[in-house]
């Protein structure tokens, strides 16, 4: 058993700002793909959309594993714990866009916005990562933000409901176990985890398989590929180089563009409740920011002046 003090402890390895500005643009790439994701979602299949989504991505990701050596993709440590983080990504967002495709955005990513609270819980007991309780205040508080932001719908809850709740289990899951794989270089967690996609969409494709109606949808199944394949590589950056518990909470970040995106592509106006509770989010990660800044410096100085 790991302690939570000897787990925590700051390592040359580590880079909190940096992971949290990671997780932070991560985020954002991935609004711009749910706003795309429900456009497309209403009309193709969701094996469809990971299909083409992940041809995109592996077309930019095939000439650098040629140039880093396809071998290198085979050395794995732990292989059933790699597979096992590959099922994870590949489910949490097979039911994101299951998901989307009937409920409204904001309460879809609401649902998934619990994902972070899982995470903090997981780190704690599986992780061994010291979590005070004014973080833990700041995520619970950071959460209540969520839910007057986006004001789910309770008339819409059903299964696709019920399918959002596990894929945000599913994510919290894989951002565990990307954490416990941090050993593993950034291009084999990222390959994989396209090359998964890519497997489920050739199988699935096929179901219930829907015409393209317009070249334009072949393009932006493409886009989406691309800034998938950037936001899971920011995303897996930020877990290595910081512990979950002080990264995963800017996930609520993905609220702020939400907002933004949903005036600008749907013409969505906030309500004030939207206006607070956005309000709330950010503080309660800006507080969890300078609270990890204290904590590290904290633990820099055991690690060097420290017997």
């Amino acid at each position: 058993m790991t302690t939570a003090s000897g787990s925590n402890t700051l390592t040359r390895s580590e880079n909190i700002p940096l992971g949290i500005g990671l997780m932070v643009l991560g985020m954002f790439l991935f609004s711009v793909n749910d706003v795309i994701g429900k456009w497309l979602a209403a009309t193709y299949t969701v094996g469809q959309i990971l299909l083409f989504r992940s041809l995109a991505a592996s077309v930019v990701l095939v000439p650098v594993v040629r140039r880093k050596g396809v071998a290198e993709l085979t050395r794995l440590p732990r292989p059933l714990l790699q597979a096992l983080r590959v099922f994870f990504a590949v489910a949490e967002t097979a039911c994101f866009y299951a998901a989307v495709a009937m409920l409204p955005l904001a309460d879809a990513i609401t649902y998934y916005l619990a994902g972070p609270i899982y995470v903090t819980v997981l780190a704690a007991f599986l992780l061994g990562e010291h979590v005070g309780w004014r973080r833990w205040a700041a995520v619970l508080i950071g959460f209540v933000g969520v839910v007057l932001a986006l004001q789910p719908s309770a008339s819409v809850f059903g299964w696709h409901a019920i399918i959002a709740l596990v894929g945000s289990f599913l994510y919290a899951l894989l951002m565990i176990t990307t954490r416990v794989l941090r050993g593993t270089p950034d291009l084999n967690l990222t390959a994989w985890q396209i090359f998964g996609g890519l497997l489920f969409g050739v199988l699935a494709a096929p179901i219930g398989w829907v015409p393209f109606v317009r070249v334009t949808d072949v393009l932006l199944l493409g886009f989406l590929g691309v800034v998938a394949l950037i936001a899971i590589y920011c995303v897996n950056r930020s877990l290595i180089l910081a512990p979950a518990s002080a990264v995963v909470p800017y996930q609520y970040t993905l609220i702020v563009w939400g907002v933004l995106f949903g005036y600008l592509a749907f013409g969505d106006v906030p309500d004030p409740l939207t206006v607070v509770g956005g309000i709330i989010i950010v503080g309660a990660g800006l507080f969890i920011f300078f609270r990890e800044q204290r904590v590290g410096r904290v633990h820099k100085e055991d690690v060097v002046t420290g017997p």
